[in-house]
């Protein structure tokens, strides 16, 4: 039986970006492997849809390269690759534990010949101007302290007319589902976590950090000001997710 971790996260407001990636990476370290489960879990499967939407959304032209940023275990690099059938994949990110269960995966459903796992970090890219037709980053930009430094690299990596795509969570606007996010966020997302996650102290920041995340109209301005244009952003599930797409000019 694994044993329990008993800690305590600081709230995302009370973080210096220094602490925010330090405990970031300490905590997705502690939670790869129930993480796919837990996910699934308490999104009732919703976060297949999401990523299958986002999939759906990209527009290969020219190199046929995809970066999936913060890449985690590999859910939005799979997806895109099970989507469009002629693409290579490159997915990043900063957690071994999470990658090697990515990896796994990867090997499960036959698809090493086109994906590969690097470790990197998303505010430092290292990866050649103009390299992918698309960069993405699926529920990993809250997590970064430099949501815009993320943004300008992402944007620099791909090719013009490139797209960046944004998959995050919100905190619903509408009074009535604020009330019950608040709830599920709040309490019985952390009971269930007691239940299912040796750290379930994790269940509880990444809860805090949707609800501390900018507004839809915010964070669509925000990659505008890392230079993309022609920003869309399309409303999932009663607003719970949103899915952005700006366009490298």
């Amino acid at each position: 039986m694994e044993k329990r971790i008993k800690k305590k996260y600081p709230r995302v407001s009370e973080m210096t970006p220094a602490q925010q990636v330090g405990m970031v990476r300490e905590l997705f370290s502690t939670i790869p492997r129930r993480y796919d489960f837990l996910n699934r879990f308490f999104s009732l499967r919703r976060d297949v849809a999401w990523r299958r939407v986002a999939a759906r959304k990209m527009r290969f032209f020219n190199t046929e390269q995809f970066l999936d940023v913060a890449t985690g275990t590999a859910d939005l690099a799979v997806a895109a690759v099970q989507r469009h059938t002629r693409i290579q994949v490159t997915g990043l990110d900063f957690v071994r534990e999470m990658m090697a269960v990515g990896q796994q995966k990867i090997r499960h459903h036959r698809l090493s010949d086109r994906i590969r796992l690097i470790q990197g970090d998303a505010m430092n890219l290292p990866f050649p101007d103009n390299t992918f037709d698309v960069a993405g980053i699926a529920f990993g930009i809250r997590n970064i302290p430099d949501r815009q430094r993320a943004l300008t690299e992402m944007k620099r990596v791909v090719v013009r007319e490139g797209q960046v795509i944004v998959l995050e969570m919100h905190y619903p606007r509408h009074p009535f589902l604020r009330g019950i996010y608040d709830l599920y966020l709040n309490h019985l997302l952390p009971r269930m976590a007691h239940l299912f996650s040796r750290n379930p102290a994790a269940y509880c920041y990444l809860g805090d950090s949707i609800m501390k995340f900018p507004a839809p109209d915010q964070f669509a301005h925000l990659m505008e000001e890392a230079g993309l244009i022609r920003v869309e952003r399309y409303s999932l599930t009663l607003g719970i997710t949103f899915l952005y797409i700006g366009v490298k000019p």
